[in-house]
């Protein structure tokens, strides 16, 4: 049960310090993240692009304290959109966002999140591409739907995040997929209550199983969100059995984990999205990819203890 453990500290400053501190960190990190800004970024674009692979792009950063903080998030995502219109990929390379950054957490935050997230919205649907929001904890997901639901009135093919962990999960999908939104199913990583969500890694699974079932069978457009094989081969079964084609649904992983999984999927035909993060303000992200795969964890410990 590691994983609650690297989520505490995960908003733990003493860890962050200790963490950021140790020389070994960088390497790590650049196996998750791979660069810092804009200009680091696009080269692995074109790259990722130029192997078949399909992006979801993360402007990592999620304490957002001020206003002008999260206008500043929003202007990062512009700048990124503006970078990427001459690449011409289209949906190839979509975008991803967590409304914390964009102010959801402020006084008054629903109204100055959903006015920071349409510009980007927009922007992206000029240069082709598009925008989804990410599902950060239980507490902000009413929020996080409802700014979904208006943004899709003007711009249908906005996507959202939904965790299987959570109890909600199940009926969430059904509204969702009758809907006909886009939509990533992930197991979620974010520490939760036992009395909101699923703590045994084998209800999470079968939740997850159910979820995409439904997502499936539904209107919309499924984006199965795992590095785990055994549900990536119940996923091709599933879309299999729903008759779905290749390209009406799709595969996420995280950059850097399972990369020759990436390829092979995309040379079998299927649309294989990479979630592709940058930016300075990387703790929290990475923490969380530890506290998703034990795994992820003792690749860290084993370079701390080796290189450290």
């Amino acid at each position: 049960m590691l994983g609650p453990v690297i989520l505490a500290a995960s908003r733990s400053d003493r860890m962050r310090r200790l963490i950021s501190a140790a020389p070994v960190t960088k390497q790590v990190v650049d196996r998750f993240i791979p660069g810092e800004d804009v200009d680091d970024i696009v080269p692995v674009v074109r790259e990722l692009a130029g192997h078949g692979l399909e992006l979801t792009m993360d402007v990592v950063g999620e304490d957002i304290t001020s206003p002008a903080q999260a206008a500043a998030a929003r202007d990062a995502y512009l700048e990124l959109v503006d970078r990427l219109k001459p690449l011409e990929l289209g949906t190839r390379a979509e975008m991803s966002v967590k409304l914390s950054m964009f102010g959801q957490a402020l006084e008054g935050g629903h109204e100055l999140a959903l006015s920071n997230v349409r510009p980007v919205v927009e922007a992206a649907a000029e240069i082709g591409t598009t925008v989804t929001l990410d599902a950060e904890d239980h507490t902000t997901l009413d929020s996080m739907f409802a700014i979904h639901e208006e943004l899709r009135k003007d711009f249908p093919q906005t996507g959202c995040v939904i965790q299987a962990y959570l109890f909600r999960t199940e009926a969430d999908a059904r509204r969702l997929a009758d809907s006909g939104s886009r939509v990533r199913l992930v197991k979620g990583a974010y520490k939760e209550p036992a009395s909101v969500a699923y703590q045994d890694k084998h209800e999470i699974d079968r939740a997850y199983v159910r979820i995409l079932r439904t997502l499936m069978q539904g209107e919309g457009y499924p984006m199965i969100g795992s590095h785990d094989p055994r549900l990536i081969a119940i996923g091709q079964e599933l879309a299999h059995q729903a008759g779905r084609k290749l390209d009406e649904y799709e595969f996420q992983m995280l950059y850097g984990i399972r990369t020759d999984e990436h390829l092979r999927l995309a040379a079998e035909g299927h649309r294989m999205r990479v979630y592709t993060a940058y930016g300075t303000d990387w703790y929290g992200y990475f923490m969380r990819r530890l506290a998703e795969k034990p795994v992820n964890l003792r690749f860290f410990a084993r370079s701390m203890l080796t290189k450290g």
